[in-house]
Order: structure tokens, then sequence, then C-alpha cells
């Protein structure tokens, strides 16, 4: 038999009686199977209510579990680590990889959600910024941003790879710095971007930004540190917010790179102490130091989960 939809024009969901019966008891009308609606129910995280939606908010590993399954889809934010910037010249750190979708089946079960921390500031030369961590819901990954390149020997004024990549940095020895890589879990949509490029000679001492989940860290340009690259925009919670921003590069007797949009931190540079952290819970990377003081630390991920309940 066919499941029915509307009776008379009307939603079937929308119905509270049907002949003097209360709607949900009754079963079939006419010889059709009369399937009524579900909302799904589940525990774990933060969980907050938009309209006829629940929110839960993983700011730190837990387990999220469905108890009701109700129609079985779910929307996901899963946001990794951000990592930490490089000292001495140093490159912004990349943002954690950032993924996200509607439509995604879930059973009634427990899921285990991780959610990655920062990467470490880089506090002596010749240091790069420490990787970010994955984060995890059931069988989403994203991936630490990489760190920002630093100064000295050859394989450290390098950008690392992560889920975005991390701004190069210079050395007067060993020269321009590659930007690492974004996308490192070689995923489609892409987690994020590369670092920045470092396209001057040595002599013109900014670090470049690193990438963030909606853009490329900027280029240095002479002795100021390119911007840390743009996070993205998501409405999960019923509000718009950016994460995953890149970590500014450090400047020299220029300006300082700006963290990108979605919780980058800044870099600094001759008159500064250090570079900015990464803001928590939005996978942002942390800003380059130009030499005193220590880089900005990566900016913890998050993980969000979004489903129709009523």
């Amino acid at each position: 038999m066919p499941d029915i939809a509307t009776i008379n024009g009307v939603a079937e969901d929308d119905i509270a009686t049907y002949n003097g019966a209360t709607a949900s008891t009754v079963t079939s009308v006419l010889g059709n199977t009369w399937v009524h609606w579900t909302g799904m129910v589940a525990t774990g995280g933060t969980i907050t209510t938009d309209g006829d939606y629940k929110v839960h908010t993983f700011n730190s590993g837990a387990t999220f579990e469905v108890t009701t399954l109700g129609h079985g889809e779910v929307e996901y934010l899963v946001v990794a680590g951000g990592a930490g910037g490089g000292i001495v010249h140093g490159g912004g750190g990349g943002a954690g990889g950032y993924r996200t979708a509607t439509g995604f089946s879930v059973t009634a079960t427990s899921y285990s959600v991780t959610v990655g921390g920062g990467g470490s500031s880089a506090t002596s030369a010749p240091e790069k910024g420490g990787a970010g961590g994955t984060s995890t819901f059931s069988t989403i990954s994203s991936t630490g941003g990489g760190g920002g390149g630093g100064h000295g020997t050859a394989n450290r004024v390098d950008g690392d790879d992560g889920g975005s990549g991390g701004g190069g940095g210079l050395s007067g020895t060993h020269g321009q710095g590659t930007p690492g890589s974004g996308n490192a879990g070689s995923y489609s949509p892409s987690e994020g971007n590369d670092g920045g490029a470092v396209t001057s000679s040595p002599g013109n001492w900014g670090g470049s930004g690193g990438g963030g989940a909606g853009a490329v860290g900027g280029t240095h340009s002479g002795n100021d540190g390119g911007t840390g690259g743009a996070g993205t925009s998501s409405s999960i919670t019923g509000s718009a917010v950016s994460r995953g921003g890149g970590g500014g590069g450090s400047g020299n007797s220029g300006s300082v790179g700006s963290g990108g949009s979605g919780g980058g931190g800044a870099g600094d540079n001759l008159a500064g102490s250090g570079g900015t952290a990464g803001s928590a819970n939005t996978g942002g990377g942390g800003g380059g130091c130009r030499d005193d003081g220590a880089s900005g630390a990566g900016g913890s991920g998050v993980v969000i989960i979004r489903y129709k309940f009523q």
C-alpha cells in the first residue's frame, strides 16, 4: 500500500484528528498506510534550539548519541584545530580543515566526537608552528592546520601542509620559504587552502599568511606581513559565524599581517612582543612572530551537528 502525504489537500503531519480519533494513532486511511513523521532525539555536547531544529555544539571531545532516529539525517560542521605561526620572520599558521554538509545519514547509535586542539606556538628560532589536531564525527575527519614557516635551517623555513597550509617564512641563508599546501586530506569539496607564497629575496623580511578555509593566505610585501586567508561563514547554529581564518604573517619594520576573518591571529613586527593566538573553537591559525616573544598558538576546533526535531 502506498504511503499517504496529504488528506483532502492537508499535509498529513498537520492533521490533529481524523474521524474523531487522534491522528497519530491512525495507521491507515482507505487502505493506504499513514506513516507519521517522527523527529530525531539525541544527546551530547551543548544543545540549543533554532526553530524546529536542535543544534549540538562540541567544543571538546564527547559522544553524540541518537536515541530516536526520526528522519535519520543531520547537518554537520567539522573544523580541525588551527596551527601555530612560525618564529623569526615567521609565516602565519594554517587554519584547521573545514568540512560541512547537509543530508548526512545516521542511525540510532552512539558516535564518538573528537575536537582537535590548536597547534603549539613557536618560542625560539629556528622553529615552525605546531600542527593543529584532527577533528572527527562519524566517518567525517578534518585535518589540522599546517604550521607557519620560521627562520634558520632549510627544512624550517617552509610552511607545512595541513587542512590549510602554513605561510612561508624567510631566511637570510636559505632564502624564500615555500607555503604549505591545503586540503591535506584530499577531500572534495576541499577542506582548506594553501598558505601565502614568499616572493621577495632576502632583505625583505615579512612572513606570509596562513591559508584559510575560504581563501589562500596573503603573500607578504617587502617588510610587511601577509594577511591570513579568510575563513568561511556558516549559519548552522542559526546565526552566521565565520571560522577557519588563517594566521597573519610577521612584519619586520613594516606592518603586521592581520589574521583572516574567522579567528585567525595577527602576526607581530619589530615593535611587537609576539604573534596573536587563533581564537578558541574556530580553528583559526596563529600569527607569525618577527623575533622577540613567541608566535601565536592555533585555535582549537569545533564540531556542530544540526537536525530537525519537530
